[in-house]
């Protein structure tokens, strides 16, 4: 995993958690690797990984089972909850970036369904 230095390292692999439960590398109920795995595997010390776990653990987005290792949760609401936070996160920062180019809502939308409808095509042939 490639890190951004700007931002914290245990957000990134929240962020990388959050990721590959939303597209179902992880599923619901699915036990997470363990810390040292997580450790070699992303090149992270390991106290950095339990950070983002305890993070997720708290936001019961995972669930600790005692001796047996961390779990995803099979609560739908709080997956569904995570799934609208970080699109609408990915959402503000287009946003952002794209307003601090003066472009209007309403152009914002154009360029939008222009890209969407383009990619379209592209998946079809």
């Amino acid at each position: 995993m490639k890190f951004n230095d700007k931002i914290p390292i245990y957000y990134q692999i929240k962020q990388y958690i959050y990721r590959e439960i939303i597209i179902n590398n992880l599923q619901p109920g699915q036990k997470v690797p363990a810390v040292r795995q997580l450790a070699v595997t992303l090149t992270v010390n390991a106290n950095t990984i339990q950070r983002a776990l305890s993070e997720l653990i708290n936001e019961k987005v995972l669930i600790s089972k005692r001796g047996k290792g961390n779990f995803v949760t099979t609560d739908a609401g709080i997956l569904t909850n995570l799934k609208r936070n970080v699109v609408e996160d990915q959402v503000r920062n287009l946003y952002d970036q794209l307003a601090a180019l003066k472009i209007t809502p309403d152009e914002m939308l154009k360029y939008l369904n222009n890209y969407i409808n383009s990619r379209k095509e592209v998946h079809h042939d």
